[in-house]
């Protein structure tokens, strides 16, 4: 975990990437905050009342002298703000909407990464997934030609790196999401130093069962291998036949990936987040993320049982995708 984590450290150090962090009276937020600042890894921005923050920090004993604080409820550049909000909502909010909107600290976080007051957010220790991908998708919005966001893991045991995607956000992706998701998350691997080998998993191998949900993984390969000829990618796979170079050589002996697959596309999010919770759980793997991919600037979601490791990582993570 340690030289994945170093890569990014070495990346973000001394680039004053601002990082939002909604959740200011959080203490694993506030932990990790008082962390990346005195390290000079990010300028932590912590929404909330300025007295709130700083008693909340002096309980817990952390030094946040590192970090912005910044309350919705006196933000000198509120009325810029409501106006910018109003303009990128194309109609769908009154100024009056966006005053009310934007005292919502995710809300509010999002508007300074969309205006450029800071280079990414981290939320959801406290607030569910829908409540910190819907203003993302409302205002920073998805990369040109990119239908929709998706979520990945990146999965850490010692010196071994695997992505796995989507396991947070599309319920039923079809042929065109699949392609999408595996474009996006080849991408995300590059990120981490890892060179993406793509496999496609389904409960068929190379046509071993025939239905419309393994012709839905099938399609996805052809998409995506138009889309970018030069990636790496294979399927539809078991699992086995994407991992296990002797089980590859029995069922896919034809494929170029060889059983040495890194990056891993679920046919489906119950798929995904069950397999990447089997690994975390069971093979003792490290589930970092999910990291949201796709979007026009960084805003990534934690899980509400996480520590403040994992905050800290997230956020050196999404201080990676800005540069």
């Amino acid at each position: 975990m340690s030289d994945l984590f170093e890569t990014l450290t070495d990346k973000v150090q001394g680039k004053g990437k601002r990082i939002v962090f909604p959740e200011a009276l959080d203490e694993r937020i506030l932990t990790a905050a008082s962390r990346l600042g005195t390290k000079g890894l990010v300028i932590p921005v912590l929404v909330g009342n300025e007295n709130e923050v700083k008693q909340k920090a002096g309980e817990f004993g952390l030094d946040i002298s590192s970090a912005e604080i910044l309350d919705p409820a006196n933000y000198e550049g509120m009325d810029e703000m409501v106006q910018s909000f109003v303009e990128r909502r194309k109609g769908k909010a009154t100024e009056a909407d966006a005053r009310e909107i934007l005292k919502d600290g995710n809300y509010f976080g999002t508007m300074l990464v969309y205006m450029g007051k800071a280079e990414g957010l981290v939320s959801g220790a406290v607030h569910s997934t829908a409540d910190t991908v819907r203003p993302a998708l409302q205002i920073i919005k998805t990369k040109p030609g990119i239908k929709k966001t998706s979520g990945v893991f990146i999965m850490v045991r010692e010196e071994e790196k695997y992505v796995f995607a989507d396991c947070a956000i599309n319920m039923s992706p079809d042929s065109e999401d699949l392609a999408e998701i595996a474009l996006a998350s080849s991408e995300t691997a590059k990120l981490f130093d890892v060179e993406p080998k793509v496999a496609m998993l389904s409960f068929s191998t190379k046509g071993s069962a025939k239905s419309p949900e393994t012709e839905k993984v099938s399609e996805a390969v052809k998409i995506a291998k138009e889309k970018n000829p030069d990636l790496l990618i294979d399927g539809e796979f078991q699992f086995d036949a994407a991992f296990v170079p002797s089980v590859a050589e029995k069922k896919a002996p034809e494929s170029l990936l060889k059983g040495e697959a890194n990056t891993f596309i679920f046919p489906s999010l119950e798929a995904g987040n069950i397999g990447y919770k089997i690994a975390q759980r069971l093979g003792g793997f490290d589930a970092v993320g999910p990291v949201l991919q796709g979007l026009n600037q960084p805003v990534n979601d934690l899980s509400r049982g996480c520590n403040a490791d994992d905050v800290y990582k997230l956020a050196l993570i999404t201080a990676a995708q800005s540069l």
